[in-house]
């Protein structure tokens, strides 16, 4: 991957707590059971012997899923474009690591999830009986029951297409602080938009979509400290020394 063309070093980032916190709600999710509260929010949007009432809504089928899936794909194209005409363009040429960083992080975002899907073999809710379906549930970590059918909907595939842009934040933080915050709320909004959407048809529980953020989360994170972060070259400042600086430029 080209480096940036920025020599100076990245903004201070902490990546212990930041890998750390994700982590630890990884293991949460592991060691208490979401599966009752799962279970109460599906239960709001399903109606017995109707199924789920919006499984089949145009708004959330073709427009919240179909369209936004399209746009997605359409704006990681443009990078691509951009990022090969970065060899070319004097004005790109800056942007070729960011751009670089980004199509690898959200591909390695979205990529990660099929495979997942069929090693977990999780089921969605409108399978299972609890809600009109076929299938018998079973917790993340627990044997599956033998179906003919094994369930794709472990972490939430649709919800990666949101979340992935999570990668927009990490290619902008060193050089558009403010805009790769806004960017950072932006993608955390659409993912969960796609999330919730998913959950109201009844393909996904809450807590698949949360490890899809965790998921996500992490590979931005560590594609970025692995990429395009640069480490300062100054010697650490000491404690009895350390400011912290309130004024615009270093937050």
């Amino acid at each position: 991957m080209a480096p940036s063309a920025d020599p100076s070093p990245s903004r201070p980032f902490a990546f212990a707590l930041w890998l750390g916190l994700p982590l630890a709600a990884m293991g949460l999710l592991l060691a208490i059971d979401p599966a009752p509260l799962d279970f109460w929010i599906a239960g709001h949007f399903h109606v017995p012997g109707s199924g789920f009432v919006a499984r089949d809504n145009y708004w959330l089928e073709t427009v919240l899923h179909d369209r936004a899936k399209t746009l997605v794909i359409v704006f990681v194209l443009a990078l691509g474009v951009a990022l090969a005409a970065s060899t070319r363009l004097a004005a790109l040429r800056p942007w070729r690591g960011p751009l670089a960083y980004a199509l690898l992080a959200i591909a390695l975002s979205t990529a990660v999830v099929p495979p997942l899907k069929v090693v977990s073999a999780v089921q969605c809710p409108w399978d299972l009986s609890a809600f009109g379906g076929s299938e018998t549930f079973s917790s993340l970590l627990s044997a599956r029951p033998s179906t003919e059918h094994p369930g794709r909907c472990w972490p939430g595939g649709h919800a990666s297409t949101g979340f992935s842009l999570i990668a927009l934040f990490f290619a902008l933080r060193d050089r558009r602080p403010r805009l790769a915050r806004s960017l950072l709320v932006g993608a955390l909004a659409f993912g969960s938009l796609l999330a919730a959407g998913r959950m109201i048809q009844g393909a996904h529980f809450l807590s698949h979509n949360l490890w899809t953020l965790l998921i996500d989360w992490n590979i931005c994170l560590l594609v970025y400290r692995f990429t395009i972060y640069r480490r300062s070259a100054l010697p650490a400042v000491q404690p009895n020394r350390l400011t912290i600086g309130l004024n615009p430029g270093s937050s």
